[in-house]
């Protein structure tokens, strides 16, 4: 059978005006009545013209003639229909070629003509215009490179999809259907058939793309570049994290130097705080009192036996021989252990003497007299603080008897 579109010499998408005009020139050209030499062959064309024109200027006739084209040309729809497509599964083995150069039977040309065969069917069986064309990527040969062919290539043919329709598998001649409710079931089993023959036919095609890529010298050879570039990029990225943790240790070392120093620095402020605020308000230990009061004006100086006052007034203590600068210093020196014992001891040397020179006259009553005085002051302490008498020297009070 002879397509309806090259009888009428017109393309696939050729509108009703463009067959109307074909067909009225054709048969002009055709007619019996203007071809008497050669009847019986014009008439045979003359019928195919007409035919053609019948089916074609149908819109229904002419969409169910393009969906089995196919089929028609290759021995209609009755089952008669002669698959001349390629057979693919010959090639799914290694035998198919020999060697893996660009000679006759090497693995690159051998497949290189198998798709560009492959392409020529898809192109038979469907629209193609030139864009679409440009679409099937050769598959080059063992030189061709990797980023611009090899690449290309398997992009497009892992995920192949055939333009083949498959109405050659059709079970049922929707034209012979009694009403549109059997014509709608027909064409629904139909679909189902032709959808399962082009799944069919993507898979076969896939399957034979990943056998080739598996043994395709070009993609081993990327794999391997690849696989290297990795390599090095790991080296060079524990190369870096490496560095980075030694970077982050050091400044970590270099840091806690420096909070130590600061530490350091922090602690002498806060003892020259502490010392400025004991010599002030007098919290301060007994060596920091002795240390302090050293070089502080007024300080008695011992010559022989003899006390000399050299300075005196309200903040110094006689039996201990210091000054204070503030009256709570005073206060917390007079609680102290150390002058409450050099107190008691003075207060011995001061009855002895008394006792030599005959001046002790009330004794003991004089003595409770004092002890009464120091117990008011410990227990008063916000009372205004008195001068005692046992805070004077002996020769001072002595030299005050007389």
């Amino acid at each position: 059978m002879k397509c309806h579109y090259e009888i009428l010499d017109v393309k696939r998408d050729a509108g009703d005006g463009d067959l109307k005009k074909a067909y009225r020139k054709l048969a002009l050209k055709w007619h019996p009545d203007k071809n008497l030499d050669n009847a019986d062959d014009a008439a045979e064309q003359f019928k195919l013209i007409q035919a053609a024109y019948d089916v074609l200027s149908d819109p229904q006739e002419r969409a169910w003639y393009d969906n089995h084209r196919d089929a028609l040309l290759k021995g209609g729809i009755s089952g008669d229909y002669e698959d001349n497509s390629i057979d693919l599964l010959q090639y799914f083995t290694v035998t198919c070629y020999s060697g893996l150069g660009d000679d006759e039977k090497g693995f690159y040309t051998v497949y290189r003509n198998l798709f560009e065969s492959i392409v020529k069917e898809e192109m038979e069986h469907g629209k193609v215009d030139e864009e679409e064309e440009e679409e099937f990527t050769p598959f080059g040969d063992s030189q061709s490179d990797y980023d611009s062919v090899v690449h290309m290539f398997y992009g497009y043919w892992q995920s192949f999809c055939t333009r083949k329709n498959f109405a050659w598998k059709e079970e049922f001649d929707t034209r012979q259907a009694s009403n549109r409710w059997e014509k709608r079931a027909m064409e629904k089993e139909n679909k189902k058939t032709r959808e399962k023959a082009r799944k069919e036919r993507n898979e076969l095609v896939r399957q034979l793309v990943a056998f080739v890529r598996k043994r395709d010298r070009r993609v081993q050879a990327h794999r391997k570049l690849v696989e290297e570039q990795n390599a090095e990029k790991i080296k060079k990225v524990e190369a870096q994290r490496r560095q980075q943790k030694l970077s982050q240790a050091k400044q970590v070392e270099e840091y806690k130097e420096q909070s130590w120093a600061a530490m350091s620095e922090l602690e002498k402020e806060l003892q020259q705080i502490e010392a400025q605020y004991g010599e002030e308000f007098g919290d301060v230990s007994e060596s920091e009192e002795d240390e302090l009061d050293m070089d502080m004006p007024g300080n008695n100086s011992l010559d022989g036996d003899k006390l000399t006052i050299d300075y005196y007034d309200d903040l110094f203590c006689p039996a201990c021989d210091k000054s204070f600068k503030s009256d709570k210093a005073m206060k917390n020196h007079g609680k102290s252990k150390k002058h409450r014992e050099l107190v008691a001891l003075l207060r011995q040397q001061m009855e002895v003497e008394d006792d030599s020179f005959g001046l002790n006259v009330n004794g003991k009553e004089g003595i409770e007299a004092e002890n009464e005085e120091d117990e008011e002051e410990e227990d008063e302490e916000d009372k205004p603080r008195q001068k005692c008498v046992a805070f004077l020297p002996f020769t001072w009070l002595s030299g005050l008897l007389e």
